[in-house]
């Protein structure tokens, strides 16, 4: 029997991306709504509580509306909005983080998944925390680029558009407030006892991200070298499909925020020497930062292969 798969939320760019990842599975039956019916309170909850299955592809807002017109429990859902990622009723998706969240993952009827800027900061900052290299008050500044598909089709029309305006060539920092939606899930899923100093930055290209936290080695236990965070970190992701740790290079070159795009791999870079170390997380913003980790935590839900669909 197929499981029974509804996106609501099908017309936005995760909703797309997801059915793109997703629609011709022989094993999935993706059920459809009319389009003139999408905002039909009625003919939702019909759906949402017809499927095995539920993707939230919405506003914080319409996301916990969603979650409320659910009555069938054995309706599993996979909400990619931010309403739902630090609350302890919900399963972070990050499987990466341990055995134990993988397991998580698995059994729980209510998964949040990971925002984009957040699944870089976590990837490297949550390990380092957990392995006592990373006080966890200290003072973690994180530098996070990303293509400007991640603001939805608002800014991907502004960013394509005829004519548009020439500052848009130019890399777009933006959240100044320090206040990004994104960081309490990165202070609560790390461990942190204070919200890192977080700088996202858009730029004019369509996908792929590049999040880079900046550490003083002094300041962390053992006082460790970059080459040996970088074992440590290897270490910590040993056996991992989707995440990996590159080998460390003394000399190294550019890094491009866009070479993973259209795959759900995040690659972590540490760079530095015995005193400054730098790591970045290199992924796609639409595959691991959004809709590939969604497909991703589907798949350990129903208990196949997490890479299904996603080669």
């Amino acid at each position: 029997m197929k499981t029974k798969v509804y996106i609501d939320g099908q017309a936005g760019t995760t909703g797309l991306q997801i059915y793109e990842r997703i629609g011709k599975r022989a094993d999935l039956e993706l059920l459809r709504i009319d389009e003139d019916k999408r905002h039909d309170l009625d003919e939702r909850k019909k759906f949402l509580n017809m499927a095995d299955i539920v993707f939230l592809c919405l506003p914080d807002a319409g996301a916990i509306e969603a979650v409320s017109l659910i009555e069938n429990p054995d309706v599993r859902v996979i909400d990619a909005s931010t309403a739902h990622r630090t609350s302890d009723d919900w399963t972070y998706g990050y499987p990466e983080l341990s055995r134990e969240q993988r397991r998580a993952v698995a059994e729980s009827h209510r998964v949040a998944n990971p925002g984009c800027h957040a699944t870089g900061f976590i990837s490297s900052a949550a390990p380092l925390v957990r392995m006592g290299i990373l006080p966890a008050d200290y003072p973690v500044t994180c530098y996070s680029l990303t293509g400007y598909s991640g603001g939805g089709k608002k800014m991907i029309a502004q960013y394509e558009a005829e004519g548009r305006e020439e500052k848009l060539s130019a890399p777009g920092i933006y959240g100044l407030t320090l206040q990004h939606k994104h960081i309490p899930e990165m202070q609560k899923v790390t461990g942190l006892t204070n919200a890192p100093v977080f700088m996202p930055v858009v730029d004019d290209y369509y996908k792929g991200m590049a999040t880079s936290i900046m550490l003083h080695n002094r300041l962390l236990a053992g006082q460790p070298t970059a080459e040996e965070i970088r074992d440590r970190l290897a270490e910590y992701y040993a056996g991992e499909h989707f995440v990996t740790v590159l080998p460390y290079d003394p000399k190294q070159g550019t890094v491009y925020a866009n070479v993973l795009a259209g795959t759900n791999y995040l690659q972590l870079i540490v760079s530095g020497y015995e005193e400054l170390t730098t790591v970045t997380a290199l992924f796609d913003n639409l595959g691991k930062g959004a809709s590939g980790a969604a497909v991703q935590n589907m798949n350990i839900m129903l208990g196949i292969d997490e890479a299904t669909g996603l080669e």
